[in-house]
């Protein structure tokens, strides 16, 4: 049934989604805790330029380029937020407009690559190579490692921002450094869902988690293995279906969601339909 696993190209991307599926879940508890997805999709988009200006450089993998640029919006989105009375949502906005208009000017330099763009609009999780297996599983262990190490001063960095700068938490070191994991995270998973379907890895996961969840412990618990489920599953089932991978990733993400939410609500129904003591 499962004949296609002995392709190595579906090992490879079967590896590499079951290395990023759970840790972007993982990270993607405390983005929409944050309300920071809008952010995850600034970053992803902020990627075109990073992609152009990597080919334009003569990188034929512009996964350097792409982590720079990115990392470089990231930091530039906290500092204007420091810096200015602009709201999140408007800088945002700025720097993702910015970023695409830069990165489609930059490609028409260069119109022999626009063949290409396809894979990092739409990912193409198929073609990695192990290199990019070793590098997708090192990246889940190093910002796994982090998260664990920083859990509790993130939790209540999260949940209440004051009382952890009272706390003694460097409260401006850690937003930093979350936003660099964060970054990170995206721009590996880039290669697999593409520019414009990223953000899906981050999102989805923790919504479906929060639908099942009672407590944080639970929410992280269940947004890791959805992350794994859902990534895993869209690249086993895309091969059959004959279905491009990222999008079917998505896909099997958003059904998990809608079956959540069901449920969500079967629960419920089952509670209120208890007789009172």
């Amino acid at each position: 049934m499962l004949e296609f696993l002995a392709e190595p190209f579906m090992q490879r991307a079967l590896l590499v989604a079951l290395a990023l599926g759970p840790i972007c879940g993982f990270l993607g508890v405390f983005v929409t805790a944050r309300r920071m997805a809008f952010f995850s999709d600034t970053i992803s988009h902020a990627a075109l330029t990073g992609v152009a200006a990597g080919f334009l450089a003569g990188f034929e993998e512009p996964t350097i380029p792409v982590l720079l640029y990115c990392s470089l919006v990231a930091v530039a989105m906290l500092w204007l937020r420091e810096r200015t009375q602009l709201l999140n949502d408007t800088i945002m906005a700025v720097l993702l407009s910015s970023s695409v208009a830069g990165g489609v000017v930059l490609l028409s330099l260069q119109r022999n690559r626009w063949a290409e763009l396809d894979k990092f609009l739409l990912g193409d999780i198929l073609s990695v190579n192990w290199t990019d297996v070793g590098v997708a599983w090192g990246v889940a262990f190093f910002v796994a490692g982090v998260l664990l190490w920083k859990l509790t001063p993130l939790v209540l960095l999260t949940t209440h921002e004051d009382l952890a700068h009272v706390g003694g938490i460097r409260v401006r070191a850690m937003n930093y450094g979350f936003v660099i994991l964060l970054t990170v995270a995206v721009s590996l998973s880039i290669r697999a869902l593409g520019i414009l379907l990223v953000t899906s890895l981050i999102v989805l996961p923790p919504a479906i988690a929060r639908s099942l969840s009672h407590n944080l412990r639970q929410h992280i618990m269940l947004s890791f293995i959805v992350g794994v489920v859902g990534a895993g599953g869209g690249v086993l089932s895309s091969y059959p279906l004959n279905l491009p991978t990222g999008p079917t990733i998505t896909l099997t993400l958003s059904l998990l969601f809608v079956l959540s939410l069901v449920v969500r609500r079967l629960r419920r129904d089952a509670t209120d339909a208890k007789p009172s003591a």
